[in-house]
């Protein structure tokens, strides 16, 4: 069941990119539509499961990297934060679809646009599910390959493409940051396994990184990247530049296209 959280994004997604014309521009609409309420329910249900019965749950799918002491599974890892988001992503996803089967209404192109949208889903459930750094970069950079897809929806007009562009460079200076703090945290705690760094942090909250002549604490370098990354990703700080120009993508959906 916990899976299925995944699965069906991804299947929503690849039916409505590759069998859309097949199934109709409302085909398309009310599959992708049904399939991320679904996802909701469960996630209702893994809410309950995990936060009020208090049973966090664990699964481990395969091996990912096994090189020297380096480990790295792809795994689900479903607690209590966890289970917070999941309903948090998949609800607000499942408003968005149906008002997007309205709102694209008359558009030729919705199947297209609604695999976006399920794909977008799909890879923000990765990066709540994840239980190590690596596994949430993958989930962080789909969110973001998804976010230039969407941009730039239109890819025929030609401010469509130059928002994008902004947008994903925007974004490589936060998702830089983010890959900055993974290195040093992998570098520190020889890890990038949430269950190993979580409980090791205080006991190292007086190690210090030296960086050319300066001296700064680890903890806090790493949460200053962290923080940079998300803000990247949110358009916040002064990383916020992309924004704007993204509304080009949105504005012309409708159907006067």
């Amino acid at each position: 069941m916990y899976i299925l959280v995944l699965f069906i994004p991804l299947v929503s997604s690849i039916t409505a990119g590759l069998f859309g014309r097949k199934i109709g521009e409302k085909g398309a609409g009310t599959f992708t539509s049904c399939c991320i309420v679904a996802t909701a329910c469960i996630s209702w249900w893994i809410l309950y499961e995990v936060a009020f019965n208090a049973s966090p749950t664990y699964l481990h799918l395969w091996t990912w990297m096994d090189i020297s002491s380096f480990t790295v599974s792809f795994a689900l890892m479903f607690d209590s934060l966890t289970a917070t988001m999941l309903i948090v992503v998949t609800t607000v996803s499942s408003l968005v679809h149906i008002y997007s089967t309205q709102y694209m209404a008359g558009d030729p192109h919705l199947p297209r646009f609604m695999s976006y949208l399920s794909f977008f889903t799909f890879f923000m459930l990765i990066l709540v599910t994840a239980d190590n750094l690596l596994q949430l970069f993958i989930g962080w950079e789909g969110v973001g390959l998804c976010s230039y897809l969407l941009i730039n929806f239109w890819y025929t007009r030609i401010q469509a493409n130059k928002s994008a562009i902004k947008a994903m460079v925007v974004n490589r200076v936060g998702d830089a940051a983010l890959a900055i703090g993974m290195f040093i945290l992998f570098y520190t705690f020889k890890s990038l396994d949430f269950n190993v760094i979580f409980p090791l942090v205080p006991y190292l909250l007086n190690d210090t990184l030296v960086l050319g002549t300066f001296e700064v604490n680890t903890i806090t370098a790493v949460g200053i990247l962290l923080l940079l990354g998300a803000a990247g990703k949110s358009a916040q700080l002064g990383l916020h530049t992309w924004l704007p120009d993204a509304m080009e993508g949105r504005l012309q959906c409708g159907p006067s296209y």
